[in-house]
């Protein structure tokens, strides 16, 4: 479908009008330090899902806006509130689902941030902040392309809309399946987009057509009844920490590549991505050199990996002289696209059996699996959001893979088996989302926001 050049002009426009207003909007977000984790204050997800509910009533298209919550299955508590609002198709027009989430990581240690994590900041095109990318940017996104195209459109918008907000997608979004099935009809949708993605680069915008999936557990290493004296016994008797370092070590090969029999690889093309890239993007500090083997976007997108995320260990100011007793670990496997997850921490575990030194006995706990995605790229959702893109960067997009995970994208598939659904995002490879300093480039949250609101026109056009 192509989209009348008038009325692309008019939508182009309006969308660039409201970003001022889109940024001012996202400011107040990250002023919300909504953390979905127990330990935080729990009342600033409330009034965070208020202010987005408040944003989606405010752009006037939708029959209903309502902030609601879903049971956790398998217990009676609550998950936390997610926004949901939605707006009847009209004369054959498509439904859209437009996904981001407004909960948040913690921040960390908050003597590593330049500014204050939950006070927005501009400095060199960028805005600073806790969720100033991961992921209120993707909510004004929403917000500000459906601001911008009933501006221009009217009485002509026929779009079917709904928007699904969620408030605990850092938080293992727990409620998020029973919440699909809850709201099914409301949900139901032609085409699905997920604002929670990256871009090849702060200029060149990416679809992604790959995730992995994962694979996260505790491990716990145990080899004695009680702690001893490390010089009395040390020598021969081997302590939890010597048994738990030489396990892990097992793991990877010379060459830092997963060693796991039973994890799989896809076999897929990768654009071009030198080392250089991979130093500036990571952080990587000279003289120390990448880990693993074949084409660096092979590794990140096609390949497992596994990371160490978590150890309880006494803290080197509180060491003492005694053999550990037991230990744990935190594990995360990143699952290759195509592999069931479920499967993968099965090869990883019966890995860690077999190689248990010393007949160190092993306990696995706190499993959550997560399946990788891949996109069918052949469906007219993928060809409208291609040219939307490059109508709105000014540059075709590339499709990429990503190395992290979306879990959630499974239960989407699951629930809506017919929907077509598209993975975007507003950050560059430099948002650091999670660490300290995330944030946002403001020139490609402008051009995310401009080509979300084409892609919405263009799918206003349609008829199904």
């Amino acid at each position: 479908m192509t989209l009348d050049l008038s009325r692309q002009e008019a939508v182009q426009k309006a969308a660039d009008a409201g970003i001022p207003s889109a940024l001012a909007d996202l400011g107040s977000l990250v002023r919300i330090p909504s953390i979905a984790w127990p330990a935080f204050d729990q009342t600033a997800l409330v009034k965070s899902a208020d202010a987005v509910a408040a944003l989606l009533q405010g752009t006037g298209v939708f029959d209903s806006v309502a902030v609601t919550r879903a049971r956790i299955p398998g217990t009676d508590e609550m998950g936390q509130p997610a926004v949901l609002a939605t707006r009847a198709a009209r004369n054959g027009r498509p439904t859209v689902l437009l996904y981001a989430h407004h909960d948040v990581q913690p921040p960390g240690d908050e003597a590593l941030w330049d500014s204050p994590p939950f006070e927005p900041t501009l400095r060199d095109g960028r805005l600073y902040g806790r969720g100033a990318a991961d992921d209120k940017a993707g909510i004004m996104a929403h917000v500000g392309a459906i601001r911008a195209v009933s501006e221009v459109l009217g009485d002509d918008l026929d779009l079917g809309l709904a928007v699904f907000i969620e408030g605990e997608e850092e938080y293992g979004s727990r409620s998020f399946g029973q919440f699909l099935s809850d709201n099914a009809e409301a949900l139901r949708s032609d085409v699905i987009v997920v604002a929670d993605s990256g871009n090849w680069d702060e200029r060149t915008p990416g679809l992604t057509v790959s995730l992995r999936g994962n694979a996260r557990f505790t491990l716990t290493v145990r080899t004695l009844a009680h702690a001893s004296h490390s010089g009395m016994m040390g020598g021969a008797v081997p302590d939890a920490m010597l048994a738990t370092v030489k396990l892990l070590a097992t793991l990877w090969d010379d060459d830092g590549a997963v060693a796991v029999e039973g994890l799989a690889t896809r076999d897929a093309d990768t654009p071009d991505y030198d080392e250089a890239t991979l130093r500036a993007e990571s952080g990587l500090l000279e003289g120390v050199s990448p880990i693993g083997r074949d084409s660096i976007l092979s590794r990140i997108w096609n390949k497992p990996s596994i990371t160490i995320t978590g150890w309880d260990a006494t803290p080197v100011e509180a060491a003492s002289n005694t053999l550990a007793p037991q230990t744990s670990v935190v594990i995360s496997a990143r699952v290759a696209p195509g592999q069931d997850a479920e499967e993968a921490f099965a090869a990883v575990q019966a890995h860690l059996r077999a190689h248990a030194p010393f007949g160190a006995q092993l306990d696995f706990s706190d499993v959550d699996c997560g399946d990788s995605f891949l996109v069918d790229t052949g469906g007219w959702a993928v060809e409208e959001a291609r040219a939307a893109f490059a109508d709105g960067y000014g540059v075709e997009s590339v499709d990429v893979g990503i190395g992290g995970s979306i879990p959630f994208i499974s239960d989407l598939v699951r629930e809506f088996p017919a929907a077509q659904i598209l993975v975007t995002g507003v950050e560059d490879p430099h948002a650091r989302a999670h660490s300290p300093n995330e944030s946002l480039h403001l020139d490609t949250f402008r051009n995310a926001l401009v080509s979300e609101a084409l892609l919405l026109a263009r799918l206003n056009d349609r008829t199904v």
